[in-house]
């Protein structure tokens, strides 16, 4: 970490890090592979870039290796402000669907006002600022349940808002801008629709409302619905690849697996902690080790088979230091040659690899194979034979293919990992914590489990699951309120037609049939839009994981099914109220 003077450029500090690699790193690189660093550069086998990076953008900026914690991701915020977007475009297309579709409630006032002298302008003026003052009272009334709900939304998104936080004049700025903007966008096509009434034709009541913008209508329907589908879709997606990274095979068993951490602090009582952990019945295996299959500190360096310095095969592979009994208590498979042995005393100078070192090294039998690895900055080198490989492990988040490995006896004492019974969990932890207290007393006990420290490794797209669901609830919410209302007007636009083939013995199911056909070829049409476009974006999300589920046809198919089920829920009330209306009260005043 880096301080720099408030006047140094990033960019012009950068500039001089070439000439320090030449300076410092050059020489090391040719004790160890007898070339030039320029020489390794130029055949493509090395690369070297150091380079700045703020500190503020590692939360959602940065994906390297060995980060302090798993990071979000800067698309997620954009893809949350997306669906924000989207729902306050749906519930303002509601209010211009009903503002269109109730003009003629208004029409007389329109034309009155007309007669009277107001000018077209005044009138769009009049339906703006009431557009606006609706839009002021809801920020008002939003920002009272937004107040109510922090804590459950905290909760969900497991961070800690405070309102304090927001009362700062960019965001009260903003917030005043998206109110007014709103305000204006919405009311902005039904001000001018209604104001542009002719006078004559309204006071004569030869007003027909809403036919002309019947179309318009209908599109807005279909993005409402569009919106919401993909969002339904969006969150099966997440909540499947969430599934399959539960389910799927990890090349290791992550359950009932206890890690102690600060292990390093028993220094060279840590094999006898073990040991006498290993007497109790509740602890069935245990290990000693510097690294876990979980995201987390790294250890890479060169590791190439012997008498194969400086060429293709010389690559920078992750190399663990491990004991005896690592393999056996984590649940890996030895699947060609064996497991480290205390009953083989040339085991200190052995490997274990996986499967993707061996296609590294080009070996088809790795067994009895030798590698070398560099041990000291001089240049020395040891060399090992290959006794054993796993079976390829997940030690990464599914978002990487599985790289090669390569595991050695040695000492590093950072963690002890214990494989517990299930019958008593919190008994095994007060026994380790007595345990602990009495070889290292007034030292903290911190433990962990490594099914929780995996699936930590993907809380960001937990969360992404459960937002989208919580904001598809409300997208449909928002949506149906519109369909509600829509309905209920175009039953009531249509009472004398209901009326007349009622009295021609038309039967109620054909005439909620009649009223629910429009809407729901409305949401068939949204879901042809909807497809396509939650393909493209999840498919492309999906891409960020090197192990993924398919995108399965049925998430696309209950999205929609889902779709016109609401769709149809939320009119059928209307329909079956105009239905069952008696054509005598619809008829008597013609």
């Amino acid at each position: 970490y880096l301080v720099l003077g408030k006047h140094v450029a990033p960019k012009s500090l950068e500039a001089k890090f070439p000439e320090v690699i030449k300076k410092y790193f050059s020489p090391q690189v040719e004790k160890f592979f007898g070339q030039s660093l320029e020489a390794l550069i130029a055949s493509g086998n090395v690369s070297v870039l150091f380079y700045l990076q703020p500190l503020q953008r590692i939360h959602l900026h940065s994906d390297l290796m060995a980060e302090l914690e798993p990071n979000s991701d800067i698309k997620y915020v954009y893809i949350f402000s997306a669906i924000a977007l989207f729902i306050l475009i749906i519930a303002s297309i509601n209010f211009m669907n009903l503002s269109t579709a109730r003009s003629a409630g208004r029409a007389k006032e329109v034309g009155i006002r007309k007669v009277v002298g107001s000018l077209r302008s005044q009138l769009i003026r009049q339906f703006l600022t009431e557009s606006m003052i609706l839009s002021i009272i809801s920020m008002v009334i939003a920002l009272l349940l937004v107040k109510l709900v922090l804590p459950y939304f905290n909760t969900l998104s497991g961070k800690e808002l405070i309102m304090s936080d927001y009362y700062r004049w960019e965001m009260i700025l903003a917030a005043i801008v998206i109110t007014l903007l709103t305000g204006l966008l919405a009311g902005l096509y039904p001000a001018f629709l209604i104001s542009a009434f002719r006078p004559i034709t309204v006071l004569k009541g030869q007003l027909k409302s809403g036919v002309k913008s019947g179309w318009l209508r209908s599109g807005l329907v279909v993005f409402q619905f569009a919106a919401s589908i993909i969002l339904i879709i969006g969150t099966l997606v997440v909540m499947n690849q969430l599934n399959y990274i539960q389910d799927k095979k990890l090349g290791f068993d992550k359950e009932q697996v206890l890690i102690l951490h600060n292990a390093y602090l028993l220094d060279k009582q840590a094999e006898t902690f073990k040991n006498e952990m290993l007497t109790h019945l509740q602890i069935k295996r245990a290990t000693i080790s510097g690294y876990l299959p979980i995201p987390s500190s790294r250890n890479s360096s060169a590791v190439f088979p012997e008498g194969q310095v400086a060429n293709k095969n010389s690559t920078s592979i992750q190399n663990w230091i491990v004991d005896y009994d690592y393999i056996k208590t984590l649940g890996m498979k030895v699947i060609k040659g064996r497991d480290f042995s205390r009953e083989f005393s040339t085991d200190p100078s052995a490997v274990i690899i996986n499967q993707a070192a061996a296609k590294q090294f080009g070996w088809k039998e790795p067994i009895d194979k030798r590698l070398s690895r560099f041990t000291s900055l001089k240049g020395d080198m040891t060399t090992y034979t290959v006794i054993g490989m796993v079976e390829d492990f997940h030690f990464e988040s599914l978002r990487d293919t599985i790289g090669p490995l390569v595991m050695f006896l040695g000492e590093h004492k950072d963690l002890m990992s214990f494989r517990i019974d299930t019958g008593n969990i919190p008994g095994t932890i007060d026994l380790l914590r007595d345990k602990w207290n009495r070889f290292l007393p007034g030292q903290p006990f911190e433990y962990s489990f490594l099914d929780e420290r995996f699936y930590e490794v993907y809380k960001a797209e937990q969360k992404l699951g459960q937002i989208f669901g919580a904001f598809a609830v409300l997208a449909i919410f928002v949506g149906c309120l519109g369909l509600f209302g829509l309905a209920a007007f175009i039953a009531e636009q249509r009472t004398k037609e209901i009326g007349i083939r009622k009295v021609f013995g038309a039967s109620v199911s054909s005439i909620i049939g009649l009223l629910s056909r429009e809407f729901v070829i409305l949401v068939g049409i949204a879901n042809i839009i909807a497809w396509p476009v939650a393909y493209f974006v999840m498919n492309k999300w999906l891409q960020d994981f090197a192990y993924r589920t398919p995108l399965s046809p049925l998430i696309f198919l209950a999205a929609g099914a889902a779709a016109i089920i609401i769709a149809l829920l939320t009119t059928s009330y209307q329909a079956v109220k105009a239905a069952f209306t008696d054509p005598v009260k619809s008829l008597k005043y013609e």
